[in-house]
């Protein structure tokens, strides 16, 4: 009888392990902290806000005088806030289009935003 009890409450463990797998497997999923998601609209008028921030941001600690044109790509990546990788396209001191990648750390709770990288890119 003892030996019975034990493969029931064995087999009923076994049902629960597999059961919370089933419904963990089929869980919809979010952006997974840490990786790198596109932004499906680069016209949200947040994500402009955040590329306005980056220019003005570099422009201040570099002294120069871009113009903000246009988001042309964006990721998101969820960390202690969220990470902002964007590629701008800006109009230079000399009025020619330029792209730049900024990295921009916002923690919407702190109404914090971080410039933390802006380097030119070809493409």
């Amino acid at each position: 009888m003892v030996t019975m009890r034990r493969h029931y409450y064995l087999l009923l463990a076994t049902l629960a392990v597999l059961l919370s797998i089933s419904a963990a497997a089929a869980a919809p999923r979010g952006p997974a902290t840490g990786g790198w998601e596109p932004i499906e609209n680069i016209n949200d008028p947040h994500v402009k806000e955040i590329a306005e921030f980056a220019v003005s941001e570099y422009n201040k600690k570099s002294n120069k005088k871009l113009a903000f044109q246009s988001v042309v790509k964006g990721e998101t990546q969820v960390v202690a806030g969220q990470n902002y990788r964007l590629v701008i396209a800006v109009k230079g001191d000399n009025s020619l289009a330029v792209k730049y990648e900024a990295v921009v750390w916002e923690r919407v709770w702190l109404h914090s935003k971080i410039l933390t990288s802006f380097k030119q890119v070809n493409m």
